[in-house]
């Protein structure tokens, strides 16, 4: 219970504090992994089924790849933790990862809980025409 109030807390703190500004080098690294893609509206959820695999650009965003579409998603609060080798544990009560859920970060050698993200809405990403 201790935990879970804590998680709480700690979420509502940096849901209120503005997100920090992506480093030069992960929009660098974003926009060469978007090359060619038109962002299409946001959307708040998508569907897990459908996603083949997920890649961290160091504090600045998620790229969810669906196939013939890239979901970015830059997040609300924690883009901060976000690094190259941190493994994304979700828990969700659906089939979906919608923009209210956290994303746990995990060290890839320890296991250890390195940080955590509120995300934000799913930009998605398909090849231009």
């Amino acid at each position: 219970m201790r935990k879970t109030a804590a998680l709480l807390i700690g979420s509502l703190l940096l849901a209120g504090v503005p997100a920090m500004a992506s480093t030069p080098e992960g929009e660098a690294k974003l926009a060469k992994a978007l090359e060619g893609r038109v962002a299409g509206e946001p959307v708040d959820c998508i569907n897990l089924r459908n996603v083949r695999s997920s890649k961290v650009i160091r504090d600045t965003a998620i790229i969810y790849d669906a196939g013939s579409t890239l979901y970015v998603n830059r997040p609300d609060a924690g883009a901060e933790s976000l690094g190259k080798w941190d493994v994304l544990v979700t828990r969700t009560l659906s089939s979906q990862l919608c923009n209210v859920d956290v994303v746990h970060l995990r060290d890839r050698s320890t296991g250890m809980q390195t940080g955590f993200v509120l995300l934000g809405d799913f930009i998605p990403y398909r090849r231009a025409e």
